[in-house]
């Protein structure tokens, strides 16, 4: 790679097979799932793992979401019990995060989950992720693919900008359709709202971590997702300096969906923070977002981005 800059490879065999070996190399390469683009590396490896926290400059109390292929390796590195199995071959595979016991024996390294005794898991749907799972042939570590706090990457390039130097290798298979990480689930409460909504799940919703309770599921920490610059929400119009997100019948220098449509709005939402986070005003607002399906997750988004310590 350059000394800057992460290769970026279109999705196909040859990148697939570059970035195999790249994780069986024991490195951390970037690329997408249904929800965003993830950093991928060995999570049965210790200094892998390790990367991955030093790459994004993570917080070492943050746990990962391990990745894994099917239900059947999943069950060989968490404890299923008969709610939790019910959820998997339902939604899996897919944009759900189990939180469960992690068998002692499992062979994830320690790091992966901070020092808990429970395991984030998911078997993702994403072509280029389960390839991945597949030639790499170890469950893969795989937090969002951006510096830690930031605005998560729904393209190879959001990837690129954020990690420049830190990574080898990205592979770029577009933008992600659901634009907003996964839905994480502990028992019957909902740990980070996403794609999957409290109504299909059946779920109560969770707020925000409290600032000093304990982080049990990635996600969760009172600021994160956040751009560079201040973001005001629920506007309704545009104030002095600011470059206004829209939606529905408010308008923008950028809008997430002009006919309020919530799905099209969390697809768009870390894209739209993005370019307005790379323009030139000096502080970013946002239009209000129905709090109803899928805009919980929106907004989840929005107030951790918005929260400043």
């Amino acid at each position: 790679m350059s000394p800057t800059n992460p290769r970026i490879l279109p999705y196909g065999e040859a990148a697939i097979a570059e970035a195999a070996a790249a994780i069986r190399a024991g490195q951390c390469v970037a690329v997408p799932t249904e929800t965003v683009y993830g950093l991928a590396a060995d999570a049965t490896d210790s200094r892998a793992v390790a990367g991955i926290y030093e790459a994004k400059g993570r917080p070492s109390f943050n746990p990962l979401i391990v990745h894994v292929p099917d239900l059947a390796a999943a069950e060989w590195i968490a404890v299923f019990d008969a709610g939790a199995r019910m959820l998997a071959e339902r939604f899996w595979p897919g944009p759900l995060t189990l939180v469960l016991p992690v068998w002692r024996d499992s062979g994830i390294a320690s790091l992966v989950t901070a020092g808990l005794d429970t395991i984030a898991i998911r078997v993702p749907a994403h072509r280029a992720m389960q390839a991945l799972l597949a030639a790499a042939g170890v469950p893969l570590a795989a937090p969002s693919a951006n510096a830690s706090g930031g605005i998560s990457p729904t393209r190879a390039e959001h990837v690129a900008r954020s990690l420049a130097g830190r990574i080898p290798l990205v592979i770029d298979d577009g933008a992600t359709a659901a634009g907003l990480e996964s839905t994480i689930v502990q028992g019957s409460r909902i740990l980070r709202p996403g794609p999957l909504t409290a109504e299909l799940l059946g779920f109560s919703e969770a707020g925000p971590v409290p600032v000093g309770e304990a982080v049990t599921a990635p996600g969760q920490l009172a600021s994160h997702y956040a751009p560079s610059k201040p973001l005001r929400l629920n506007a309704i119009a545009r104030e002095p300096g600011e470059w206004l997100i829209g939606f529905g019948d408010i308008a923008g220098d950028d809008s997430l969906s002009p006919s309020g449509n919530l799905t099209e709005a969390a697809a768009k939402l870390f894209d739209s923070l993005h370019r307005a986070d790379a323009a030139s005003a000096p502080r970013l607002a946002i239009a209000p977002i129905p709090p109803h399906g899928i805009g919980a997750a929106i907004n989840d988004r929005l107030r951790r981005a918005a929260h400043r310590d």
